[in-house]
């Protein structure tokens, strides 16, 4: 009797652990963060263009949050991706240059094994992590995503336009290659972990195997938590779509690119439907930094917003951002500024994952914003261009201290009053430019001479955030 007794108690003990595991599953969401590559503010129907079809992500941002002050750690991409997985400025981890944008094939550095990444911080908490496309923060394996928490990879290293076959300069082939859809003049490698399995990587169905990779993780985590990192390598110049979407778009070869990674996003979400995950899933979507303008229609728009891609207008670190959360978020449309770097602290709140307290956040938990319990911290965006800051935006006010052309590129640049003209050199200023970004999103009118005590206060901003840097190995130096 007192055997048959112990039994039950021990198979109910079993029994009420496992449920009691499965409800802390429960209490944890997943997260997937879909990063996009280049995309212009104003590239997404939702977000006002006129001719080129997201269906998916409109209704994305109608069923949760559509931001449109959403910012990105830099306008381009190494410091960006390090920025967003990291909560923390690149100058903090060594991973921006005043003389070498991003990384290159023949970079010796990455990001750091002493940074937490996001996958790294849930890992810790019990998450499954996958990172799946453009990595771009050091292709050696000491800095591939296996070696930052992540257990998978599968992807393109660093950018799909590297490795270029001799022969014609990028500039002078930018078209042709992408019409002709040339993938071969490009020797990219396709990694599955830390293994070269495809080069050069046929980027024509690079977003279908994202996608199916992405799909596959979602079935294969089932209801245990997860982390999944989809950085796609499109739309960055060469543009590459699979045949299904050829010539479909009326914007073109662009608009076709888009109109994929739209669909990828439907399947992405119409999976998470499918394993009943949905109400449990933060999805964010957003881009690296802005539209590479030098590509002229190959290169998409920043919209409204002045600026591109390398700079550091509006445009060029602005990006169109929805979060998504069936049945938790609080839906419409967020006009408090939020940054990539509040992914980290923020996913750790939601998920109750502890944040080491030996290093220095740039980025805020925003989920008072998502579930609707509360404003933002975020008061101040600094707008940095390799290891100096630009610009500086505080409240609606954005005072540019140093001003400079995106890739030598004035096309970004509308006529302003008073006019300006805005150099292929840096231009430090003795009065800084000012604009009320709200009233002006367009950066069109200064209005420095009328508020000194604004530029007063911002100049004490820029005093105050210099005095927290401390000096770190440039990776991307290293060579």
């Amino acid at each position: 009797m007192k055997r048959t007794t112990f039994l039950i108690v021990l198979i109910f003990s079993a029994f009420m652990a496992g449920r009691a595991e499965d409800k802390e599953a429960a209490e944890k969401p997943n997260f997937i963060v879909i990063f996009a590559d280049d995309l212009g503010y104003g590239d997404l129907g939702v977000f006002g263009h006129p001719s080129i079809k997201t269906p998916a992500l409109d209704q994305l941002a109608f069923e949760g949050q559509k931001w449109t002050s959403f910012y990105v750690a830099a306008p381009v991409c190494t410091p960006s991706r390090a920025g967003l997985l990291t909560g923390r400025l690149p100058i903090r981890s060594g991973m921006c240059s005043d003389n070498r944008r991003v990384l290159f094939p023949d970079s010796k550095g990455g990001l750091p094994q002493s940074e937490i990444t996001i996958a790294k911080a849930l890992k810790g908490n019990g998450y499954h992590t996958a990172a799946i496309g453009k990595w771009h923060l050091g292709h050696l394996p000491e800095y591939l995503p296996t070696r930052h928490g992540f257990d998978s990879y599968f992807g393109i290293p660093y950018s799909n336009d590297m490795d270029k076959i001799k022969g014609k300069s990028y500039f002078e082939d930018q078209v042709s290659f992408a019409e002709d859809e040339y993938y071969q003049a490009f020797n990219v490698p396709l990694m599955r972990d830390e293994e070269i399995v495809e080069r050069p990587a046929d980027q024509r169905t690079i977003t279908k195997r994202y996608t199916e990779e992405a799909i596959k993780k979602i079935k294969e985590f089932g209801e245990e938590p997860f982390f999944i990192y989809l950085a796609h390598n499109l739309p960055h110049i060469p543009l590459f779509r699979s045949g299904d979407f050829k010539d479909l778009s009326l914007a073109g070869i662009y608009g076709d690119v888009i109109e994929e990674i739209d669909w990828s996003v439907e399947q992405i979400v119409e999976s998470l439907k499918a394993q009943g995950l949905a109400e449990n899933t933060l999805i964010v979507f957003t881009s690296d930094n802005g539209p590479w303008h030098v590509f002229k229609t190959h290169g998409g728009s920043s919209g409204l917003l002045r600026g591109a891609k390398g700079g550091t207008f509006e445009g060029g670190m602005r990006e169109p951002t929805i979060f998504w959360w069936p049945g938790t978020l609080k839906p419409g449309v967020v006009m408090e500024m939020g940054t990539t770097m509040d992914l980290l602290p923020t996913f750790c709140s939601l998920s109750s994952t502890p944040l080491p307290e030996d290093r220095i956040y740039d980025g805020y938990d925003i989920s008072p914003v998502l579930l609707g319990t509360g404003k933002g911290k975020r008061e101040v965006v600094f707008y940095y261009r390799g290891q100096q800051v630009y610009a500086i935006r505080k409240g609606d006010y954005k005072a540019h201290f140093i001003t400079q052309l995106e890739y030598g590129s004035a096309t970004a640049h509308p006529i302003t009053d008073p006019p300006m003209v805005v150099t292929n050199t840096p231009a430090i200023l003795e009065l800084p430019l000012l604009y009320n970004v709200n009233v002006d999103p367009g950066e069109k009118y200064n209005i420095a001479a009328d508020h000194p005590e604004i530029i007063a206060e911002i100049r004490q901003v820029l005093e105050e955030h210099l005095l927290t840097l401390e000096e770190v190995e440039n990776q991307l130096e290293k060579r």
